[in-house]
């Protein structure tokens, strides 16, 4: 892994291959083999609307060489009506608490979307991009915050390797989610 650089993008194009490995990696675009085992990515974003965001606050990206091979992205508050399928997660946050104090009186973010390209799994591509974002962003927030699909369970076994624990689970019209808080205070 040592040609991998943790970094932001710094252009367009950066931004046009988060999204090429954001499709690549979409429950469509996999066999229900690969799902299972390797996870997936629900949302999908656009270039206007992630280059809007990565403005907002710089997303974190795995570089081999000029090729983005993975993207963890930094989703503020302010863009929660901007992704419908967030919709749900963001309302259920405003009625929550954690340690006994509102979710509201929490500075956090969430991590919009975090993906490792096919071929970089396994290599210390996802815990590095998230050492990135605590690095850039623990001095600015309390917590980074996120959702997982319940059915998939590579991704929220991840997220606890790095330090995310299971604040709350719930039900909507798509799937069953864990809300998971990497606390950073």
């Amino acid at each position: 892994m040592s040609s991998i650089v943790f970094t932001t993008p710094a252009s367009d194009d950066d931004l046009q291959q988060v999204l090429d490995v954001q499709e690549r990696n979409q429950p469509h675009n996999i066999t229900p083999e690969q799902l299972a085992k390797e996870g997936f990515v629900t949302v999908r974003h656009n270039l206007d609307l992630l280059r809007s965001m990565n403005e907002s606050a710089p997303q974190v990206i795995a570089k081999d060489g000029g090729k983005v091979v993975g993207y963890a992205l930094v989703m503020l508050q302010s863009f929660q009506d901007l992704i419908p399928v967030l919709k749900p997660m963001f309302v259920t946050l405003e009625s929550l608490s954690y340690r006994n104090r509102p979710m509201q009186s929490y500075n956090y973010y969430v991590m919009g979307q975090v993906c490792v390209a096919e071929g970089y799994r396994g290599k210390g591509v996802f815990d590095g991009m998230y050492q990135q974002h605590k690095a850039l962003y623990a001095n600015q927030f309390d917590m980074c915050i996120t959702e997982i699909a319940s059915r998939n369970p590579r991704s929220l076994r991840a997220h606890q390797r790095v330090g995310f624990q299971t604040i709350h689970t719930f039900t909507d019209a798509t799937d069953t989610w864990d809300i998971v808080a990497w606390d950073w205070r």
